[in-house]
């Protein structure tokens, strides 16, 4: 095996690190005991009086027509390094029932919560009738959690009349309550879609509404209890114990800006960087009601997949931040020129790139979902006659970008609509193959939501609307206020609502509903509502 400093020196002179040489470094996490029932050594532990080992709340996530997995981690005190458990594996039991006072117990079985992914349990229950609401609990010796609310996906032959959901994304506990989650657990949902930075990485800083603790986190056990202070907010745990989520990442759950392997920072040590993606990316699993199908592997992990609501919608979630190439133009605003249009830049690589295409041609949605990170318009982000477009978002990868829209448009995909997050703004576009040649057709829809609270307080900046759209033929809306964004998706015509919380740095603030717009089945554009 090679010595570590040889490692390093070979990543330097390829300028990237392969898995290769990753794993021959021998900084790869070893390999965990992926238990899926009951564990030999595994105890029945009984928890002291009032020390409540589901301090971090329940949820559910991934469903399908038949199941749904139930996630709950175990941490009677979740801002300490295992959260307050000693290393041992710790039976779990669980019940799904078809009342609310779960009183039907329709499935129960017994999971085991490991150290190893820091006492978290992922029940991928099964058996369940499709397209209803069900009810679910988890026991720890004599401790008992929330009761959790998830339902199952209708049946793949089937047409729903409708589908209710919200999307979200970037919600740094630093720079905002969660209010908006408040608002979005009274909602009514059969589904809830988290676009990217639901941690952020940064260390704690005074004179903010909260505080982060401790400094950039970078160990495993600094993610873990990073994702605890977040999971800890009592709104945020409502919204994930009303109903299923679907969830992917960006940056912030491991870095800002990160592209790949590739640090925004130069002289970062590239095996390091690894290593620490490597934590972020486990924690992240054991955090998320995630399937087993994207247990990570070191610093690797598959979070792109589908999920099908019946033949009404086909949910596509994407990863547009572990397989891409480099920012161009270092990762500054600038015009579409050679660097940006390198056909070798790419923001899906190639693996994903494909199923995408291939999940697309398979569809039998009559809506074709893109749930993704950045902002896929084409848009021209100064008001003034030199042109500047974000090397972060999908003009740096214009080529594939265009290639991706030309291929929604010649296999005549039906109804497509991108989801996206990530700039803490609101935005509505209409896509065309070149967004800058507005006498083309348009192809699909794009919605962009706003922040839940990172970046504080924003506001309407009708101003730069105006100017921003003297530049942009495809843009529809603007706004930088914090919320999310709702959708009502039937056979003929989808919804979208913004939502806007009018003031996240103070308690009980009203959430309103800013605008809404409307692309009816068939017609590719959006309109006012």
């Amino acid at each position: 095996m090679f010595e570590i400093n040889e490692i390093r020196e070979a990543a330097r002179r390829e300028g990237k690190v392969s898995r290769r040489l990753f794993l021959a470094s021998g900084a790869a996490m070893a390999s965990l005991p992926w238990l899926a029932g009951r564990s030999m050594g595994s105890i029945s532990r009984r928890f002291a009086l009032g020390d409540d080992p589901f301090t971090l709340g329940v949820t559910s996530g991934d469903p399908t027509s038949s199941g749904v997995v139930l996630w709950t981690r175990l941490a009677p005190r979740p801002f300490e390094p295992g959260g307050g458990l000693p290393p041992e594996a710790i039976d779990v039991t669980w019940e799904i029932a078809d009342d609310e006072s779960m009183k039907r117990i329709v499935r129960r079985g017994t999971a085991v919560a490991t150290p190893q992914l820091g006492h978290s349990v992922h029940v991928e229950a099964e058996g369940l009738e499709p397209d209803r609401w069900y009810w679910y609990r988890f026991r720890a010796g004599d401790a008992e959690s929330r009761i959790g609310r998830t339902r199952t996906l209708p049946g793949a032959s089937t047409r729903p009349d409708s589908l209710r959901f919200a999307f979200a994304s970037c919600q740094n506990y630093e720079q905002g309550l969660f209010t908006a989650y408040e608002h979005m657990a009274k909602d009514e949902l059969d589904l809830i879609l988290h676009l990217g930075d639901y941690i952020y990485e940064y260390g704690g800083r005074d004179g903010k509404v909260r505080k982060h603790l401790g400094e950039e986190i970078n160990s495993l056990d600094d993610y873990r209890i990073r994702h605890a202070q977040y999971r800890a907010d009592p709104f945020l745990q409502a919204a994930h114990a009303r109903c299923p989520w679907l969830v992917t990442w960006d940056d912030h759950e491991f870095d800002n800006n990160c592209a790949g392997a590739v640090s925004e920072e130069s002289g970062v040590d590239p095996v390091a960087f690894l290593i620490r993606r490597a934590n972020a990316y486990q924690a992240y699993y054991e955090s998320m009601p995630l399937r087993a199908g994207s247990i990570p592997r070191g610093p690797d992990m598959q979070l792109y997949r589908k999920a099908s609501y019946g033949r009404l919608a086909e949910l596509l979630v994407l990863d547009t931040r572990q397989y891409r190439t480099d920012q161009p133009n270092d990762d500054k605003g600038a015009e579409l020129n050679e660097n940006a249009l390198d056909p070798r830049n790419t923001m899906l690589g190639a693996e994903q790139k494909g199923w995408l295409e291939e999940s697309l041609l398979a569809s039998p949605g009559t809506w074709n979902v893109l749930a993704q990170q950045v902002m896929m318009g084409m848009v021209d982000l100064s008001p003034d006659e030199n042109d500047r477009y974000s090397m972060d978002q999908w003009p740096g990868y214009a080529h594939e970008r265009m290639e991706l829209v030309k291929f929604l448009a010649d296999r005549k995909v039906l109804n497509p609509v991108v989801l996206t997050g990530d700039i803490h703004s609101n935005w509505v576009n209409d896509l065309r193959v070149d967004d800058r040649k507005a006498e083309t057709p348009v192809v699909a829809a794009e919605f962009v939501g706003t922040s839940i609270s990172s970046g504080g307080n924003g506001n309407g900046e009708t101003k730069r609307f105006e100017a921003l759209k003297a530049e942009n033929a495809g843009l529809k809306f603007f706004n930088a206020q914090r919320g999310y964004v709702r959708c009502t998706v039937t056979p003929t015509a989808w919804r979208s609502d913004y939502i806007v919380v009018e003031d996240v740095t103070r308690p009980g603030a009203p959430a309103i509903n800013k605008a809404s717009f409307v692309v009816e089945a068939g017609k590719p554009g959006v309109q006012d509502a």
